[in-house]
This record gives C-alpha cells, sequence and structure tokens, in this order.
C-alpha cells in the first residue's frame, strides 16, 4: 500500500471548534517545530538540590565582576540566591512584610448573601483581588536589585554571602515594581504607593532620589486610567506597563531628564511577570490577549490558541501567570494556571520567528532565559527546587 503524505501546517491551533481546525495539529505537550518541522523540547534535570521554603516567583541570572555565576528566586516570604554550584543561601531582608502564596479575593463563597445572584452567572467585580507575591528581581552592575508589592521595599545585595540583602538607602517606599533603564537610572514604579507615578534615581547613584540642580533624579506621572504594573528594557527605551495600557519613558537629559508618551491603550498587563523582553521586543500577556511591543506602537499578536488559553484559565490566580524567553528557539514561554488548577500548570509557547504556536503541560512559576548559564532555569512548584531545562530528553 502506498503511504500518504500528510502535509499538516507548522503549530497548533486550537481557536475554535475541532471542525475548524480540520488540517491543523489541536493538541500537544513538549514539542516545537523548527523550519516547519516537529521536534521535541529537551529535558530537564536538578540544578540545586536545597528547596525553598516555599513555591518560588521571580527568578534572575546574572555574572558578576569576578565572572561568578548566581540564581537569585524568591518566595512570599524568602529571598534566596545560589551560587553557580547550586549552594543556595538565605538572603531575606531583615524586616520584610511577607506577602501571599496564592491570590486573595471574596467574590467566591462567602463573598455575599446566599442567593445574591442567578446560578451560573459570574457576581460583579466590585472587590479587588490581592494578587500572590512575586519578586521584580534586577542586576544593577554585579548587584541584585529586588522588590516585591506586598513589602514594597527597595534592597540591594553585594554579593557577600555572609550577609543579607539590605534596604537602598532614601529610595521611596510602597513601589509596585522596579525596573534599571539602559542609562543606568533605577526606576521605582507605582513609587510611595502612587499607582501611577514613576520616581527614578541619580544616574549610576540608587541612594540619590531628591532632585537638585546637581543630579538627574526625578519623577512623572503617568496619564491612564489604570495602575502601574511593570517597566522593562525594549530597543533602547523603557516601556512602562499598567493595568491597561503603555508608555514608554525617553530619556531626554536635563532639566527634565525622561519624557514619557502612550503608546497602547486596552493592552494590559495581566499579571507582574507576564512578559519578556528579547531582541525583537517585549512580548506580554493581557487579560485575553497577547500583545507585542517593537517600536512604534503596540500589536495585538493573532494567536492560534487565543480561545484554549483565555476560555480555560483561572483569572482568579492569574497573578502567578510568567512568561520567559527560550532565545535559542525564538520562543517566548508564558505559564499559567487552567481553570481547574489553583497553580501553574499549563503553558503556551509562541515561535517569533517562525509566528507558530504550541499548547502543553508543566508546572513551573519562574525562570530565566540562558546567558549567565548555559541553559534556561525553572522552578518547579511540587519540590519547590531549581531545574536546569533543554538538556537531554529526560522528563523526570
Amino acid at each position: 500500500m502506498a503511504l500518504i503524505n500528510l502535509e499538516v501546517p507548522a503549530g497548533v491551533y486550537r481557536n475554535g471548534t475541532d471542525l475548524q481546525s480540520m488540517g491543523r495539529w489541536r493538541d500537544a505537550s513538549l514539542i516545537r517545530w523548527i523550519d516547519g518541522t516537529m521536534r521535541p523540547v529537551g529535558g530537564w534535570r536538578t540544578r540545586s538540590s536545597t528547596a525553598t521554603n516555599a513555591i518560588p516567583r521571580g527568578m534572575h541570572t546574572w555574572i558578576d565582576n569576578s565572572n561568578d555565576r548566581w540564581i537569585g528566586t524568591g518566595t512570599y516570604n524568602k529571598l534566596y540566591v545560589y551560587s553557580e554550584t547550586g549552594t543556595q543561601y538565605d538572603i531575606t531582608p531583615s524586616g520584610l512584610t511577607a506577602g501571599r502564596e496564592d491570590a486573595v479575593s471574596f467574590t467566591g463563597y462567602g463573598g455575599s448573601t446566599y442567593g445574591n445572584y442567578a446560578y451560573g452567572i459570574a457576581r460583579p467585580d466590585t472587590i479587588r483581588i490581592q494578587p500572590a507575591t512575586s519578586w521584580n528581581l534586577q542586576s544593577w552592575g554585579e548587584y541584585l536589585l529586588a522588590n516585591n508589592e506586598d513589602d514594597g521595599k527597595v534592597y540591594e545585595w553585594q554579593l557577600n554571602t555572609g550577609t543579607i540583602a539590605a534596604q537602598v538607602a532614601n529610595a521611596p517606599i510602597n513601589n509596585r515594581n522596579i525596573v534599571v533603564t539602559a542609562e543606568r537610572f533605577l526606576f521605582c514604579l507605582g513609587a510611595g504607593g502612587n499607582p501611577r507615578k514613576v520616581q527614578w534615581s541619580d544616574r549610576e547613584d540608587n541612594t540619590t532620589w531628591t532632585p537638585a540642580a546637581t543630579n538627574e533624579a526625578g519623577d512623572l506621572e503617568l496619564e491612564t486610567n489604570g495602575q502601574i504594573v511593570a517597566g522593562m528594557n525594549v530597543r533602547g527605551q523603557t516601556l512602562i506597563l499598567t493595568t491597561t495600557d503603555a508608555h514608554v519613558a525617553n530619556y531626554i537629559g536635563p532639566p527634565y531628564v525622561y519624557g514619557i508618551e502612550r503608546v497602547g491603550s486596552s493592552c494590559g498587563l495581566a499579571a507582574n511577570l507576564s512578559y519578556a523582553t528579547v531582541d525583537a521586543g517585549c512580548f506580554w500577556m493581557g487579560v485575553h490577549a497577547f500583545y507585542a511591543y517593537t517600536g512604534g506602537g503596540v500589536q495585538e499578536i493573532q494567536s492560534d490558541v487565543s480561545d484554549y488559553v483565555f476560555n480555560d484559565i483561572n483569572r482568579g490566580q492569574i497573578s502567578k501567570a510568567f512568561a520567559m524567553s527560550n532565545g535559542n528557539y525564538g520562543e517566548i514561554w508564558w505559564f499559567y494556571p487552567s481553570a481547574a488548577s489553583t497553580e501553574n500548570d499549563r503553558y503556551v509557547t509562541y515561535n517569533y520567528v517562525e509566528n507558530t504556536w504550541s499548547i502543553g503541560t508543566l508546572a513551573r512559576t519562574a525562570g530565566a532565559d540562558r546567558g549567565a548559564f548555559r541553559q534556561p532555569m525553572m522552578a518547579d512548584p511540587s519540590d519547590k527546587k531549581i531545574y536546569e531545562h533543554e538538556v537531554g530528553f529526560e522528563y523526570g
């Protein structure tokens, strides 16, 4: 019997009904497409045998001036670093305010009077969800900067494994996020508890925050209906994402130092860490779609799997979603909790080089692309350990 060659287009298509995806791949896990050919995703192995005290959320890898490599990560109440050999050090700052391992809201059982709404109809959006705690980790030269919204302070760790991270002197408190700009300014986002305020230190000096004729410290307030969520460096600019729109901060020099303009609307960020930056730009998960900023303006990414993702996601725990790049394959990975789970149990990937999508099942809560290390690193919520990925084909 003659064999029939099946010409199935690359990538998963999961929008609409089964009939609509006829002739396409509809389900998948741990596979990718390279040059139009299906390949397996690499396996993983343990990087450190020492677990964190709780589920890690937020990860950063970097190389110091002595060419030593480090991994930084944090839980809802701890901050850790790992040496390149996998040795764990607890650098939790003194007086750190503990956050939450899970998002908390009161719109479910007990959130209102019994029988107040029709069965199957979502209750009104009247109570704000308190998100799960995640860490924003940045490099300040060879040092590590750390912040989480629940504590609000900015901390710095200066590579001494015998000391803990210390609060940055004079920096604002009650911050939602931080970002170090390409011009070497430290931005505090949502500074001082103002959800629209951007405040920056003097250039190369993260302890000088009071504007003066002799420095470039300053602040601005965004014109937005939302509140700032995160900031990141994109193609020589500082992109600031809110719950509703996107803004770009451009360095213009004294006396104003920075100018900020809106570059997108109705494109808010779904979670504190649900974005990833690569040379091509910044890609992020919104509440109902995926977006990209590559310079100019924000564009919605047409996704072949958006129905699958956004119709079956736990919106009460969406704050746990995070993204990371996998530069070796031109991919962006998003991990998120499905509707039946309270923890990240699924992923969706976008290959921005070949414009293909894939989906799968994998529980990861934090990660960082290769760079400081040979392979990407990710954290597993079940054993709370860090794994090195894209290694062989052993899948745990």
